[in-house]
């Protein structure tokens, strides 16, 4: 993370219910067009981040900062791609892309909302299902038309909830790909949570490791350093990736139990650990 005043600020987030604290003192920020994913077990309270970011939630603790305002409910400045499509079921593709561009942009004409949608969709290979409804694409398209929609916004910060987890192997890895190239090209700022090791390693720029629940916490930092462009095909030929991996996996496997509950004596949740891998 680079400069004093992060971008995307998240600072000393908590949540908690009587008897019950999920996580607490989430600290973290990300760079203007930086890629982080958050990885960690299930009930660590992933997503409950996720949409405090999205504004869709608020913490029991602590705030979230976007370009200098603190989030207080949902905003097109951030746009959401979730695990299932979400799209408007009586709407074409275009007419789904459309109506978000139409409310980012109210006073936008018919023909330039109508442009723009088109254009969403022609970035993510769609343009000839432009005019068929949900019912008619198969899932991969329909994740598809979800990430036209997001980017299609230009928002501040596009959070991913992950998207790609219900889709089969193949769809998955090329869609992934597709993303990676997409919010590159846009010099997008992105904040994602998955379980998807490889998917993490091939999108992130840095990789927050969250311990198991409750009481979850940032344990460590994983800057990745292998270069850009990524592709599922080559990655595990780069070098540096089976350390990074590696790491990874051993954090999953062992350290976010035994290093879950009380923080070990010198833990700073504001800078946590921190390692560099990949390069």
């Amino acid at each position: 993370m680079s400069g004093t005043h992060p971008y995307v600020s998240v600072e000393g987030i908590a949540r908690r219910y009587p008897g019950l604290t999920v996580f607490q003192n989430a600290w973290f920020g990300i760079s203007r067009g930086e890629f982080v994913c958050l990885v960690g077990h299930s009930g660590c309270g992933k997503t409950t981040i996720l949409n405090i970011l999205a504004g869709l939630d608020r913490p029991d603790e602590g705030a979230v900062v976007v370009d200098g305002t603190e989030i207080t409910g949902p905003s097109l400045d951030r746009a959401v791609i979730f695990q299932g499509h979400a799209l408007m079921p009586w709407l074409t593709a275009e007419q789904n892309v459309a109506f978000a561009i139409s409310c980012r942009h109210p006073g936008w004409g018919k023909p330039l909302v109508r442009e723009a949608a088109r254009n969403a969709l022609a970035r993510v290979g769609l343009s000839a299902a432009a005019d068929r409804k949900p019912a008619q694409l198969s899932g991969g398209m329909k994740q598809r038309v979800g990430i036209a929609r997001a980017l299609a916004l230009a928002p501040k910060l596009l959070l991913m909830d992950e998207p790609f987890s219900a889709l089969d192997a193949l769809t998955r890895g090329s869609l992934q790909e597709e993303v990676s190239r997409l919010v590159t090209e846009a010099g997008q700022t992105a904040f994602m949570i998955t379980h998807d090791v490889d998917e993490a390693i091939l999108l992130a720029d840095r990789i927050l490791l969250m311990t198991n629940g409750p009481e979850a916490r940032v344990a460590e930092v994983v800057h990745n350093l292998l270069p850009r462009p990524r592709t599922r095909a080559e990655l595990h030929h780069m070098p540096g990736y089976h350390p990074l991996r590696d790491h990874i996996m051993d954090f999953l496997i062992t350290r976010s139990h035994t290093l879950a509950g009380k923080p070990p004596a010198g833990y700073d949740a504001r800078n946590p650990p921190a390692v560099q891998l990949g390069g």
